[in-house]
């Protein structure tokens, strides 16, 4: 399988406090990678650095080849590497359409001042957003709240509101920081469908952070395990489910943490 993400020796500090230490993997195209760890692994300063939503003390994040550390976020963004967020980051007095639409901003070709002053070109990317978002609102079955205000929303809609700001972007590779937080059993089973369809029939690489263990253990095709900073396995599920570190590092032989 083709690398579209390679993780090369990546390490952040903070002060003294070593955050990621030399870790290192690969995403293959077309996969669903899952990164797991005990609270404070540092799960989530990985998906910054990779992002580039934090600048890295050392190593290397690379696209395709490319590299995109410590590049601007929205660069790295508009090269189709995007991330949503634990705090979904969303405009609460707009309409779920209405976000979903200003996500697309980033794809832009009017400038600022162009849709300031309603230019043709600006004109011309509010319709085809508003057409974009409609379809993004039809594929993820939010038909039915699209003119909610989302200050309104329960957290399972807030969650796939969130991944529908993300695929407003044109992702290659989407990030997820916990897209099943908070969700019932229910909620999280139409979620994991979700990320399924985005790989399968939008073909986008997904890359995700989760503390929900059967959830990940369905989903993922293969797992990175970290903890106190640093990778301590790789795998598929199965294998990651017998790996002896794994379970040591959820609380010694609490099978069920991992979801077995």
């Amino acid at each position: 399988m083709t690398a579209i993400i390679e993780v090369k020796g990546l390490t952040k500090r903070f002060g003294g406090l070593t955050a990621v230490n030399d870790v290192s993997f690969s995403v293959n195209e077309g996969e669903i990678l899952s990164v797991i760890g005990p609270n404070g692994a540092g799960k989530s300063t990985l998906f910054k650095l990779i992002s580039s939503f934090l600048h890295t003390s050392g190593g290397e994040v690379r696209l395709r080849g490319e590299r995109i550390e410590n590049l601007a976020p929205h660069t790295v963004a508009r090269k189709g590497v995007v991330r949503t967020f634990q705090e979904t980051t969303i405009f609460r007095s707009m309409t779920v359409r209405e976000n979903i639409i200003v996500a697309h901003h980033l794809r832009s070709k009017a400038s600022l001042l162009g849709f300031f002053l309603g230019s043709s070109l600006a004109k011309s990317d509010e319709a085809s957003f508003a057409v974009s978002a409609d379809a993004i609102v039809d594929f993820l079955g939010m038909n039915d709240i699209s003119g909610e205000l989302a200050s309104n929303l329960p957290q399972g809609h807030l969650r796939a509101l969130g991944m529908a700001i993300g695929l407003a972007t044109n992702p290659t590779v989407l990030l997820l920081d916990e897209p099943f937080a908070g969700m019932n059993h229910d909620e999280t089973m139409r979620m994991v469908t979700q990320v399924r369809r985005l790989r399968d029939e939008k073909k986008i690489t997904v890359l995700l952070v989760e503390h929900d263990m059967p959830a990940v253990m369905k989903i993922s095709d293969r797992i990175v395990v970290i903890n106190f900073g640093e990778k301590i396995a790789e795998g598929t599920p199965k294998e990651i489910q017998k790996n002896e570190k794994v379970i040591e590092a959820y609380l010694g032989s609490e099978d069920a943490a991992i979801g077995m």
